[in-house]
């Protein structure tokens, strides 16, 4: 473990992880292009996206099932055949049907990536390092955005269509060829585990459902997660450019102002991990609350948004994607190495199931707003945009009161073991009473609540 070998391994599957962020953002920031291609309404627009995920999320039990049977190196280098296979379907796409086809193909090549990735941490890495690199993942793979946002859009305005498509499925021959290569299963010595029977794969599906860590994981995932997918999927594009008004350079600069956000954030919220345990799900809804606040400020401003206030909101947005991570942690700490695949496939499902509902919602909202005259005949009309938009706030609350109850049942299991989480509130008046009592027990101590004494919870 820890070895050179193990961070070439990784850096290869992150650099896979990269291109296939980079195949699922592409089609946002061509929305404006894919309207004119396809003549499409603002429903049959979000439907690419919305099968995409669709195809993602429902994949991702039976992905987590099968990278433990199979092993990383197998799905990983599948799933980026399959997304080279759905680009160059896009690229040459003349009707919604035809590019539906390559969006499900790239929702399906995508699917077997991240979870293939996560299942490479335990073999090869130290436990204590996990909960950092789970967040180097998720933030180097974004820069997949910055991919699909500047040179990929480069090339949709210089070279057309056809080009842009072709040259992203390049990218996956790349990622295909070198997973191939240098990923391997476990090190060298190690026996491979023998494959799970049929049976055996129910009762690892079953025993990671069960366990109430595991949903914890999927509610947080659920509802800090598809905010940002949401904004850089499908609608944030059109919503800065076209009902904001920006310009396409200061479109796509906050586009990438995402990323970098997201990147600076990740090692942060990592260490964080780390450090304080118990105090996962108390970051995962500070993250819901700011989401909220910065969503209901834009909508509310009268007019379109101040430059400052967009920018607010893309860097608010951008800490969802490392927030979003800490629902891995959840599945790695509370299931063993054996169904960590199947228990991250789980989790995993909740932002994109929220994600594509919230991304249609708003679609055949927008659509319905233009029809009923509201928007003037303007698809992209900002009020409309912004009562539209008004969405995510039932999927905010719903995530936030579900991660609640599930954490409530997470801590009275751990209270059986004799492990007591006490609010954080509570926590923190009794770490100032102990510093003004005790010297030397303060902030940089390690008396600061349960999660010093265990790895999970």
């Amino acid at each position: 473990m820890d070895t050179r070998r193990a961070w070439w391994i990784w850096g290869i599957a992150v650099f896979a992880y990269l291109v296939a962020i980079t195949q699922r953002t592409s089609f946002g920031v061509a929305g404006l292009a894919a309207t004119e291609r396809f003549d499409a309404s603002a429903a049959a627009l979000s439907a690419f996206t919305v099968v995409q995920l669709l195809v993602y999320a429902g994949l991702q039990i039976p992905v987590g099932v099968l990278v433990d049977r199979f092993g990383s190196r197998f799905m990983i280098t599948g799933g980026a055949v399959l997304m080279c296979l759905g680009q160059a379907q896009l690229a040459f796409a003349a009707s919604v049907p035809e590019g539906l086809v390559g969006r499900l193909l790239v929702g399906a090549g995508d699917a077997m990536t991240f979870v293939s990735v996560m299942r490479l941490l335990p073999t090869w890495f130290r436990p204590l390092r996990i909960p950092l690199l789970t967040q180097l993942t998720g933030i180097f793979g974004m820069l997949g955005q910055i991919l699909s946002a500047v040179p990929f859009v480069a090339v949709l305005h210089l070279k057309g269509w056809t080009s842009a498509f072709l040259s992203a499925a390049a990218l996956s021959i790349l990622a295909a060829v070198l997973a191939g290569i240098v990923i391997r299963d476990v090190p060298a010595g190690v026996v491979r585990p023998v494959p799970p029977t049929l049976r055996q794969t129910g009762q690892s599906l079953s025993g990671a459902w069960q366990q109430a860590g595991t949903r914890l994981g999927l509610w947080s995932h659920f509802t800090v997660q598809f905010a940002g997918n949401v904004f850089v999927l499908a609608w944030g594009y059109p919503f800065l450019a076209s009902a904001q008004g920006l310009d396409p350079a200061m479109a796509s600069a906050l586009m990438t102002l995402f990323v970098l956000v997201a990147l600076v954030c990740g090692p942060f919220v990592g260490t964080f991990v780390s450090r304080h345990p118990m105090r996962r799900s108390s970051m995962v809804l500070l993250i819901t609350a700011a989401t909220a606040a910065v969503w209901l400020a834009v909508i509310l401003y009268p007019g379109r948004a101040p430059l400052w206030l967009l920018v607010v909101l893309v860097m608010v947005l951008a800490v969802g994607g490392p927030g979003s991570m800490i629902a891995f942690d959840f599945a790695r700490t509370f299931n063993p190495v054996s169904r960590v695949g199947t228990a991250t496939g789980i989790v995993n499902v909740g932002g994109f199931v929220s994600a594509l509902l919230v991304m249609f919602g708003i679609g055949v909202i927008l659509d319905a707003l233009k029809s009923s005259g509201f928007s003037g005949g303007n698809l992209y009309d900002l009020q409309a945009f912004k009562l539209a938009l008004c969405l995510q706030f039932i999927f905010l609350a719903g995530g936030a009161v579900a991660l609640l109850a599930t954490r409530r049942q997470v801590r009275d299991e751990m209270a059986v073991q004799g492990v007591v989480v006490q609010p954080l509130w509570r926590a923190v008046l009794q770490r100032r009473r102990t510093a003004r009592v005790e010297p030397g027990t303060g902030p940089h101590s390690h008396t600061n609540d349960a999660g010093d004494q265990a790895g999970r919870g």
